[in-house]
């Protein structure tokens, strides 16, 4: 049996941004969460994971954020939402 993780943390990111000049992902974050599983499912057909004002449908095996809002709204053209951990 395979256990869904319970926690991840979610970094909102530029999509533009090529050479971060040695700066990691992380400081190069315009936001960050750390995100809890709700039990639900979300609309993606992935589960839910919600904290400090984002709402994520996350893949848990690949880690890949399916679907996101942040503050109730999708995020702005040209940011992309990765999951770190």
């Amino acid at each position: 049996m395979t256990r869904e993780p319970q926690r991840f943390t979610i970094l909102v990111v530029p999509e533009h941004v090529e050479d971060r000049g040695g700066a990691s992902v992380e400081d190069s974050a315009v936001r960050s969460a750390v995100v809890e599983a709700t039990g639900e499912t979300g609309a993606s057909g992935y589960p839910r994971y919600v904290g400090h004002g984002i709402v994520a449908d996350i893949d848990p095996s690949t880690r890949t954020v399916e679907a996101v809002l942040v503050d109730g709204s999708e995020l702005d053209y040209g940011l992309t939402a990765l999951v770190t951990s």
